[in-house]
């Protein structure tokens, strides 16, 4: 077992974190939540998505919220845009980084954007070439890898195939994501294994929602394969919006916390990461859904 030595984590906490939240987040708040997290050493960070806010209406201050941001250098500053209208939209806000999404389940791809999932991919390849025409770096995800709230178990076949699509077209990393947070270790081995058919252990990140608690045992099991990249939410931000009592993606804190007591290395500072979370958790009135936070924030108070 070679464990990598270092891992790299792209915070999505501003962008997937707070896209279902109820009542509006204003943008200095966001902004602030980005600022935190680059002090805290995160050098990638999915900071908001250029999708229609009517159906998203959280992430309707997109441009405001690029805007504000005073930019470190070394830090990637990614945008979610689904179609060319959401990447036209994006362009002028100069993003390092764009995220298309495609799922590995049919019904899911009806259900959320209204086509099949190679209607999906059609979709994207015009983004992909704009982007790269633009000097920007192309990710892509793969939602419901694993599980599916419509349609049930997902099979490896089906991220394989999602995962050739999207090389296809052109995009350049890929990331296995479980969604609804209903993967084990070893179906999450077995997505990741599908994915890596088409693309290389360098191309390729882990994103593991914590509905029943199997996040960092699924992070584990992937990182026991060489993946070295895992999209993480500060706080624990974030619900799915399809699977009822969700809990959300898995949080920044507790794997940072893990990897460091690994001896992985992340540059991040775990303290300055909490001080992250516990803002933004504050502004939603809220305790961090973080069991790492949780504790260190408990010795603090003693």
């Amino acid at each position: 077992m070679k464990l990598p030595s270092k891992v790299k984590i792209v915070d999505v906490g501003p962008r997937d974190g707070l896209q279902n939240e109820k009542s509006p987040v204003p943008a200095e708040i966001k902004i602030g939540l980005v600022h935190r997290l680059q002090d805290a050493g995160l050098t990638e960070i999915e900071v908001t998505s250029f999708v229609s806010p009517k159906w998203v209406p959280q992430m309707a201050d997109n441009a405001e919220v690029m805007a504000g941001i005073q930019r470190k250098p070394g830090v990637r500053y990614s945008v979610l845009t689904p179609n060319m209208k959401g990447f036209e939209a994006a362009l002028a806000s100069r993003p390092d980084e764009i995220v298309v999404f495609g799922a590995a389940s049919e019904a899911f791809s009806q259900r959320n954007i209204n086509c099949s999932i190679e209607e999906s991919i059609e979709r994207f390849a015009p983004v992909v070439e704009a982007a790269k025409a633009n000097n920007i770096f192309v990710r892509g995800a793969i939602s419901c890898a694993v599980g599916c709230p419509y349609e049930g178990e997902v099979a490896p076949e089906r991220v394989e195939l999602v995962a050739r699509l999207m090389k296809q077209i052109g995009v350049q990393h890929i990331g296995v994501a479980d969604t609804i947070g209903v993967g084990t270790p070893v179906k999450v081995q077995r997505a990741m294994e599908a994915a890596l058919k088409h693309y290389g252990i360098d191309d390729i990140s882990g994103h593991f929602h914590d509905t029943y608690g199997q996040a960092l045992g699924n992070t584990l099991a992937t990182l026991e394969m060489g993946v070295w990249q895992y999209d993480t939410s500060s706080a624990g931000l974030g619900g799915c919006p399809y699977a009822k009592g969700a809990t959300g993606n898995v949080a920044t804190e507790d794997v940072v916390y893990m990897l460091h007591g690994m001896g992985i290395e992340t540059g991040i500072d775990l303290d300055k990461l909490i001080d992250a979370g516990k803002y933004i958790s504050d502004f939603l009135q809220r305790k961090p859904n973080s069991r790492a936070s949780t504790a260190i924030l408990n010795k603090r108070a003693q």
